[in-house]
């Protein structure tokens, strides 16, 4: 049973279409002289529907490569349902979204699910939006703070309780802390933020963190608040708080800089981006499955391990021409340096090396329709 009806877009402002419009040009011009992967070869031809669903923390990227691609195709309907990665892989399974928006990749349940329900069974993960998941906290005086794995894993599990605490004060020997009480901040919902948060915490610092990844905040104790908005503001209306957060809601609150190997590395788009790019992929997978695992125990120079990698999930082949050349031109779109730069500047999120872009493209290259 579909899980939803495909519908028509909400129109996006007139401002950040115009806007991001003129940043689609150059990937659309690309892609019209490939013809490659069974596509129609002419961009002015697209029509119809495309439809995605699933992760809320693309949603401000979404609505910039929305706003771009249909600059350049304003004859194809666009709807995208920020239902969360879960609705988004189910709306997906059950072929009521022509592709899934997913903070995590798909398990081996679905993975077998999505393989029957694309023609020909093969399926695309593509890691498209990388977000570094910032620690922030709000200290009167203090602006950046040094955090090993372990001392990040004894603040959340409330294992240290003052600021000054000396496990702290090892980390930031210059530092002034103040004799003040900790208050740490969750997630109330379950979130793909927290599940990547939590999967940083067991792999860095297994041996102070031993919950499981999981999206619900796993222990007891601290301040809870739902959504990236809710968690922000409790820190920043509480002297001593801290919480983990996208990196572009930090503001004018305290970020950390996290332990790695011998460095302290603070969240940027380059450094999450290099950690993603040398992290091994999923095992088992397809061709054109290119899902990973985050090394978050990376000891590589420049490489920040606290990052969110969300994916776009979609077949291969698909069952109509129509549908997969929107797919195919969206990728496109989405993979292009205007694409990653409009998600930047619309979310603060990291575009994709050339690397995952090289990779990208055979996936859109491959994208057909059934004969």
């Amino acid at each position: 049973m579909k899980l939803s009806t495909k519908t028509r877009a909400t129109t996006l402002s007139v401002a950040l279409a115009g806007t991001l419009a003129l940043s689609a040009c150059g990937a659309s011009n690309e892609s019209e002289g490939t013809g490659s992967g069974g596509g129609s070869g002419d961009a002015a031809e697209l029509t119809g529907d495309l439809v995605g669903a699933g992760s809320s923390a693309q949603q401000s990227a979404m609505e910039a490569w929305q706003a771009g691609f249909q600059g350049e195709y304003p004859d194809v309907n666009f709807s995208y349902d920020p239902v969360g990665s879960g609705g988004g892989r189910e709306q997906f399974l059950a072929d009521a979204a022509d592709f899934a928006g997913s903070d995590a990749a798909l398990d081996d349940e679905e993975l077998t699910a999505a393989q029957e329900r694309c023609a020909g069974g093969e399926i695309f993960e593509l890691p498209n939006y990388i977000s570094p998941i910032a620690v922030i906290f709000n200290l009167e005086g203090v602006e950046e703070l040094n955090l090993a794995p372990q001392t990040i894993a004894g603040i959340f599990t409330g294992a240290i309780t003052n600021w000054n605490d000396p496990a702290i004060a090892a980390d930031n020997p210059d530092a002034t802390l103040p004799d003040l009480a900790i208050t740490p901040v969750h997630r109330a919902d379950d979130s793909g933020t927290t599940d990547n948060f939590t999967d940083y915490l067991f792999q860095a610092a297994g041996d102070v963190w031993t919950s499981e990844p999981d999206g619900v905040w796993p222990l007891q104790g601290g301040e809870a608040a739902n959504q990236t908005s809710g968690v922000v503001g409790v820190v920043e209306s509480t002297v001593g708080a801290v919480t983990y957060a996208d990196a572009s809601r930090a503001g004018d609150l305290g970020v950390v800089s996290v332990g790695v190997g011998e460095e302290f590395v603070a969240p940027s788009s380059e450094s999450a981006s290099a950690v993603v790019e040398n992290s091994p992929a999923v095992e088992g997978r397809g061709e054109y499955d290119f899902a990973i695992e985050v090394n978050r125990a990376t000891e590589g120079s420049g490489e920040y391990p606290v990052v969110l990698v969300s994916y776009h999930i979609g077949c291969i082949e698909y069952d109509d021409q129509e549908t997969a050349d929107n797919v195919k031109a969206f990728m496109e779109y989405v993979i292009s340096e205007d694409g990653q730069a409009a998600a930047e500047e619309n979310a603060g999120s990291a575009a994709i090396s050339e690397g995952l872009r090289e990779q990208a493209q055979t996936v859109v290259d491959a994208i057909t329709a059934a004969s």
